[in-house]
C-alpha cells in the first residue's frame, strides 16, 4: 500500500495540472482585457519601421488616400453609399482628358503594355516603362489562353460598344480612375496614380477599341 505522503504527492500532481488547464485562459482573457488596442498611427510605425525604400518602391505607398481610408472596411461592413457617391464624383472630377484630343494610339504597343506585368517593384530601374498587366483580370483578345477572372473580360470590347466621344471618354476615365465609376473597385488608377504615361494609355486604349486590333476581330 502506498504511504500516505506518497499519496498527497500524487494528488498534487493531479491536480495542479488540472487548475493550470482552468487558470490559464482565465490569466489569457484577463491580459486581453486590459491590453489597449494600438492605434492608427502606431500601426502605421510598425509598418513603416518594416519597410525600407529601395529603387521606385517608397514608403509614400504607405499614406492612404482618403479614398483608401474610407475603403479599407472590415469584412462584411459597406461604405455608405452617400460617401461612395461623394469619392467617385471627386474622381471623376480629377479625371485629366488627353490635351491633344487624340484618344487612340497603337494597338500593338498596347497588347505589349497590357501584357507586361513589371513595374514599380524594388527590382525596377528607376524611371522605366510600367506595364499595365492588364491580363492579370482580363480576357482581353482570344489568342491569349492565360487570364484572370477578377474583372470582366473585355474581348470584343470595341466592337460591342463602338467608339463614340461618349465611350472614348468613359474608357478613358475608367483607365485613369476606376474609382470614379466604383468608388472601392480594384482596379489600379493608372493615370491617377501615375502607372501609365499618357502615351501609355493612348496604346492601350487602341488595343480596347481600335477595329483593326485582336480585340475586335
Amino acid at each position: 500500500m502506498f504511504t500516505a505522503s506518497f499519496r498527497s504527492a500524487l494528488a498534487g500532481r493531479l491536480i495542479r495540472p488540472a487548475l493550470l488547464v482552468i487558470a490559464l485562459p482565465m490569466v489569457l482573457a484577463g491580459c486581453a482585457w486590459f491590453a489597449p488596442h494600438p492605434t492608427d498611427e502606431q500601426v502605421s510605425q510598425v509598418l513603416k519601421s518594416s519597410f525600407s525604400e529601395r529603387g521606385p518602391a517608397k514608403l509614400d505607398r504607405l499614406a492612404q488616400t482618403e479614398l483608401q481610408q474610407a475603403c479599407s472596411l472590415p469584412q462584411g461592413v459597406e461604405l455608405p453609399k452617400a460617401q461612395g457617391e461623394k469619392l467617385e464624383a471627386a474622381a471623376m472630377a480629377a479625371v485629366r482628358y488627353p490635351a491633344d484630343g487624340q484618344f487612340l494610339g497603337d494597338w500593338r504597343e498596347g497588347e505589349r503594355i497590357a501584357q507586361n506585368g513589371r513595374g514599380l517593384q524594388f527590382s525596377d530601374p528607376v524611371g522605366a516603362p510600367n506595364g499595365a498587366n492588364c491580363y492579370a483580370c482580363h480576357q482581353i483578345q482570344a489568342a491569349e489562353l492565360s487570364y484572370g477572372n477578377i474583372g470582366p473580360p473585355l474581348l470584343h470590347y470595341g466592337k460591342l460598344r463602338g467608339n463614340s466621344e461618349a465611350i472614348l471618354k468613359y474608357t478613358w476615365a475608367k483607365l485613369w480612375n476606376s474609382h470614379a465609376f466604383n468608388a472601392c473597385s480594384q482596379m489600379p488608377r493608372y493615370g491617377d496614380a501615375g502607372i501609365l504615361t499618357v502615351q501609355q494609355m493612348q496604346h492601350v486604349m487602341a488595343l480596347l477599341l481600335d477595329p483593326a486590333s485582336p480585340v475586335n476581330r
